[in-house]
Protein backbone atom coordinates (compact mmCIF):
# COMPACT_ATOMS: atom_id res chain seq x y z
CA UNK A 1 0.00 0.00 0.00
CA UNK A 2 1.12 3.56 -0.80
CA UNK A 3 0.39 7.13 0.84
CA UNK A 4 -2.04 7.57 -1.99
CA UNK A 5 -3.88 4.29 -2.17
CA UNK A 6 -7.70 4.89 -1.79
CA UNK A 7 -7.08 8.68 -1.22
CA UNK A 8 -9.92 9.02 -4.27
CA UNK A 9 -13.10 6.84 -5.26
CA UNK A 10 -15.49 6.94 -7.75
CA UNK A 11 -19.27 6.64 -6.81
CA UNK A 12 -21.78 4.77 -9.61
CA UNK A 13 -24.74 6.90 -10.04
CA UNK A 14 -25.60 6.87 -13.54
CA UNK A 15 -28.42 3.84 -13.55
CA UNK A 16 -32.22 4.08 -14.29
CA UNK A 17 -33.15 2.34 -10.90
CA UNK A 18 -35.88 0.45 -12.59
CA UNK A 19 -36.64 -1.83 -9.75
CA UNK A 20 -37.13 0.94 -7.52
CA UNK A 21 -40.17 2.73 -10.05
CA UNK A 22 -42.25 4.42 -9.54
CA UNK A 23 -40.29 5.99 -6.97
CA UNK A 24 -37.44 6.95 -9.99
CA UNK A 25 -39.67 7.92 -12.55
CA UNK A 26 -39.10 11.53 -11.17
CA UNK A 27 -35.62 11.37 -8.92
CA UNK A 28 -32.94 9.08 -9.44
CA UNK A 29 -31.85 6.11 -7.03
CA UNK A 30 -29.01 7.68 -5.47
CA UNK A 31 -31.14 10.14 -4.31
CA UNK A 32 -34.01 8.00 -3.11
CA UNK A 33 -34.26 9.13 0.87
CA UNK A 34 -33.38 6.47 4.11
CA UNK A 35 -33.60 7.40 7.14
CA UNK A 36 -33.65 10.54 6.64
CA UNK A 37 -30.98 11.62 4.10
CA UNK A 38 -30.15 9.83 0.00
CA UNK A 39 -28.46 6.68 -0.21
CA UNK A 40 -25.94 8.51 -1.81
CA UNK A 41 -25.35 10.36 1.42
CA UNK A 42 -24.42 7.56 3.33
CA UNK A 43 -21.75 6.31 0.63
CA UNK A 44 -20.55 9.59 1.03
CA UNK A 45 -19.99 9.68 5.21
CA UNK A 46 -18.65 6.41 4.56
CA UNK A 47 -15.77 8.29 2.32
CA UNK A 48 -15.20 10.77 4.43
CA UNK A 49 -14.68 8.00 7.56
CA UNK A 50 -11.78 6.50 5.12
CA UNK A 51 -10.67 10.12 4.39
CA UNK A 52 -11.16 9.84 1.03
CA UNK A 53 -10.26 13.73 -0.19
CA UNK A 54 -11.89 13.04 -3.57
CA UNK A 55 -14.74 12.05 -5.26
CA UNK A 56 -16.07 11.08 -9.04
CA UNK A 57 -19.54 10.88 -9.53
CA UNK A 58 -20.96 9.74 -12.99
CA UNK A 59 -24.64 10.71 -13.72
CA UNK A 60 -26.75 9.70 -16.86
CA UNK A 61 -30.31 9.47 -15.80
CA UNK A 62 -31.80 12.53 -14.24
CA UNK A 63 -28.49 13.86 -14.58
CA UNK A 64 -29.17 17.36 -13.76
CA UNK A 65 -30.25 15.80 -10.11
CA UNK A 66 -27.14 14.41 -9.66
CA UNK A 67 -25.14 17.26 -10.59
CA UNK A 68 -27.09 19.64 -8.35
CA UNK A 69 -26.72 17.38 -4.86
CA UNK A 70 -22.96 17.05 -5.55
CA UNK A 71 -22.99 20.75 -5.86
CA UNK A 72 -23.59 20.62 -2.08
CA UNK A 73 -20.70 18.80 -0.98
CA UNK A 74 -18.03 20.28 0.89
CA UNK A 75 -16.35 17.06 1.52
CA UNK A 76 -14.51 15.32 -0.26
CA UNK A 77 -13.86 17.22 -3.26
CA UNK A 78 -16.55 15.98 -5.78
CA UNK A 79 -16.74 16.17 -9.76
CA UNK A 80 -18.88 15.20 -12.20
CA UNK A 81 -18.56 12.49 -14.87
CA UNK A 82 -21.03 13.06 -17.37
CA UNK A 83 -22.59 10.29 -19.65
CA UNK A 84 -25.42 11.84 -20.70
CA UNK A 85 -24.65 10.82 -24.47
CA UNK A 86 -23.96 7.35 -23.20
CA UNK A 87 -24.95 3.99 -21.38
CA UNK A 88 -21.76 2.68 -20.27
CA UNK A 89 -22.83 0.29 -17.13
CA UNK A 90 -20.43 -0.05 -14.64
CA UNK A 91 -17.05 -1.00 -16.20
CA UNK A 92 -17.27 1.92 -18.97
CA UNK A 93 -18.54 4.21 -16.71
CA UNK A 94 -15.64 4.04 -14.55
CA UNK A 95 -12.90 3.38 -17.97
CA UNK A 96 -14.36 6.99 -18.78
CA UNK A 97 -13.94 8.89 -15.54
CA UNK A 98 -10.09 7.08 -15.64
CA UNK A 99 -8.19 10.29 -16.49
CA UNK A 100 -10.37 12.16 -13.28
CA UNK A 101 -9.18 8.97 -10.66
CA UNK A 102 -5.15 8.75 -11.31
CA UNK A 103 -2.92 6.10 -10.96
CA UNK A 104 -3.06 4.73 -7.98
CA UNK A 105 -5.60 2.28 -6.86
CA UNK A 106 -8.76 3.98 -6.12
CA UNK A 107 -12.54 3.20 -4.21
CA UNK A 108 -15.30 2.49 -6.07
CA UNK A 109 -19.02 2.68 -4.47
CA UNK A 110 -22.27 1.70 -5.67
CA UNK A 111 -24.93 4.19 -5.27
CA UNK A 112 -27.81 2.10 -4.62
CA UNK A 113 -26.90 0.16 -1.03
CA UNK A 114 -24.87 1.33 2.14
CA UNK A 115 -23.25 -0.61 4.57
CA UNK A 116 -22.75 -0.30 8.70
CA UNK A 117 -19.43 -0.36 10.18
CA UNK A 118 -18.65 -2.70 12.93
CA UNK A 119 -15.21 -0.75 14.73
CA UNK A 120 -12.69 -0.07 11.75
CA UNK A 121 -14.38 1.39 8.63
CA UNK A 122 -14.56 -1.22 5.86
CA UNK A 123 -13.06 1.27 3.55
CA UNK A 124 -9.73 2.00 5.40
CA UNK A 125 -9.74 -2.49 6.05
CA UNK A 126 -9.77 -2.72 2.46
CA UNK A 127 -7.04 -0.44 2.14
CA UNK A 128 -4.78 -1.53 4.92
CA UNK A 129 -5.19 -5.47 3.38
CA UNK A 130 -4.41 -3.56 -0.36
CA UNK A 131 -1.15 -5.76 -1.35
CA UNK A 132 -0.18 -4.33 -4.95
CA UNK A 133 2.16 -6.74 -5.58
CA UNK A 134 -0.90 -9.63 -5.75
CA UNK A 135 -4.02 -7.33 -6.59
CA UNK A 136 -5.74 -5.77 -9.28
CA UNK A 137 -9.12 -5.55 -7.48
CA UNK A 138 -10.03 -5.96 -3.56
CA UNK A 139 -13.72 -6.63 -3.09
CA UNK A 140 -15.85 -5.95 0.28
CA UNK A 141 -18.14 -8.92 0.72
CA UNK A 142 -20.29 -9.94 3.42
CA UNK A 143 -22.01 -13.04 4.75
CA UNK A 144 -25.58 -13.00 3.40
CA UNK A 145 -27.16 -13.48 7.07
CA UNK A 146 -25.62 -10.25 8.00
CA UNK A 147 -27.79 -8.46 5.24
CA UNK A 148 -31.22 -6.52 4.74
CA UNK A 149 -32.86 -6.50 1.60
CA UNK A 150 -30.46 -8.73 -0.27
CA UNK A 151 -32.08 -12.05 -1.28
CA UNK A 152 -28.77 -13.79 -3.30
CA UNK A 153 -27.21 -16.66 -2.06
CA UNK A 154 -23.85 -15.54 -2.31
CA UNK A 155 -21.77 -14.24 -5.45
CA UNK A 156 -18.16 -15.33 -4.33
CA UNK A 157 -15.91 -17.83 -2.06
CA UNK A 158 -13.08 -16.67 -0.53
CA UNK A 159 -10.25 -19.05 -0.62
CA UNK A 160 -7.81 -19.03 2.42
CA UNK A 161 -4.97 -16.55 1.01
CA UNK A 162 -8.07 -14.31 0.17
CA UNK A 163 -8.17 -14.61 -3.69
CA UNK A 164 -11.87 -15.03 -5.16
CA UNK A 165 -13.68 -17.96 -7.29
CA UNK A 166 -17.34 -17.46 -8.45
CA UNK A 167 -19.73 -18.89 -5.66
CA UNK A 168 -21.01 -21.57 -8.79
CA UNK A 169 -17.58 -22.76 -9.63
CA UNK A 170 -16.87 -23.35 -5.83
CA UNK A 171 -20.18 -25.70 -4.51
CA UNK A 172 -19.80 -26.44 -0.64
CA UNK A 173 -17.77 -23.62 0.38
CA UNK A 174 -19.16 -20.69 1.92
CA UNK A 175 -20.57 -17.44 -0.27
CA UNK A 176 -20.46 -13.79 0.31
CA UNK A 177 -22.17 -11.52 -1.64
CA UNK A 178 -20.93 -8.81 -2.75
CA UNK A 179 -21.88 -5.71 -1.33
CA UNK A 180 -21.15 -2.28 -3.28
CA UNK A 181 -17.39 -1.37 -2.80
CA UNK A 182 -13.96 -2.36 -3.66
CA UNK A 183 -10.69 -1.01 -4.33
CA UNK A 184 -9.01 -1.42 -7.82
CA UNK A 185 -6.02 -0.49 -9.71
CA UNK A 186 -5.99 1.25 -13.01
CA UNK A 187 -4.26 -1.11 -14.10
CA UNK A 188 -6.98 -3.51 -14.56
CA UNK A 189 -8.63 -1.32 -17.23
CA UNK A 190 -5.29 -1.73 -19.46
CA UNK A 191 -7.60 -3.82 -22.11
CA UNK A 192 -10.54 -2.69 -21.38
CA UNK A 193 -13.15 -2.73 -24.18
CA UNK A 194 -14.58 0.69 -25.87
CA UNK A 195 -17.64 1.78 -24.52
CA UNK A 196 -20.35 -0.03 -22.18
CA UNK A 197 -18.95 -2.94 -20.52
CA UNK A 198 -19.84 -4.76 -17.20
CA UNK A 199 -17.19 -4.76 -14.38
CA UNK A 200 -17.62 -8.10 -14.26
CA UNK A 201 -15.78 -8.88 -17.38
CA UNK A 202 -12.41 -7.62 -15.46
CA UNK A 203 -13.17 -9.53 -12.83
CA UNK A 204 -13.67 -13.00 -14.55
CA UNK A 205 -9.86 -12.12 -16.00
CA UNK A 206 -8.63 -11.22 -12.79
CA UNK A 207 -9.77 -14.40 -11.32
CA UNK A 208 -8.04 -16.35 -13.92
CA UNK A 209 -4.79 -14.22 -13.30
CA UNK A 210 -5.43 -14.89 -9.64
CA UNK A 211 -5.64 -11.68 -9.40
CA UNK A 212 -9.01 -10.73 -7.13
CA UNK A 213 -9.20 -10.53 -3.57
CA UNK A 214 -12.34 -10.11 -1.25
CA UNK A 215 -12.48 -8.93 2.30
CA UNK A 216 -15.34 -10.18 4.67
CA UNK A 217 -16.78 -7.27 5.85
CA UNK A 218 -17.44 -7.51 9.87
CA UNK A 219 -20.95 -5.20 9.76
CA UNK A 220 -24.22 -5.37 8.24
CA UNK A 221 -25.16 -4.37 4.36
CA UNK A 222 -28.02 -2.75 3.41
CA UNK A 223 -29.06 -3.27 -0.08
CA UNK A 224 -31.85 -0.88 -0.94
CA UNK A 225 -33.50 -2.27 -4.10
CA UNK A 226 -36.86 -1.62 -4.11
CA UNK A 227 -39.36 1.02 -2.80
CA UNK A 228 -40.38 -1.93 -0.06
CA UNK A 229 -36.83 -2.41 0.95
CA UNK A 230 -36.53 1.21 2.42
CA UNK A 231 -38.70 0.60 5.14
CA UNK A 232 -36.95 -2.81 5.97
CA UNK A 233 -33.95 -0.76 5.56
CA UNK A 234 -35.38 1.71 8.11
CA UNK A 235 -36.79 -0.50 10.75
CA UNK A 236 -33.32 -2.56 11.23
CA UNK A 237 -31.80 1.14 11.32
CA UNK A 238 -34.13 1.94 13.98
CA UNK A 239 -33.36 -1.23 15.95
CA UNK A 240 -29.37 -1.65 15.90
CA UNK A 241 -28.22 1.50 15.49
Amino acid sequence: MTARTGHVAMVLAAGFGTRMRPLTNTCPKPLIPVAGQPIIAHDFDRLRAAGVTKAVVNAHYLADQITAWCATVTSPATIVSDECDAILDTGGGIARALPLLGDDPFFVLNSDSFWIDRGTPALSRLRAAWDDARMDCLLLLCDPGHTTGYDGTGDFAIAGDGRLTRAKHAPGQKAFAYIGGYLVHPRLFADAPAGAFSMNLLWDRAISAGRLFGLAHDGHWLHVGTPEAIGAAEDWLKRNT
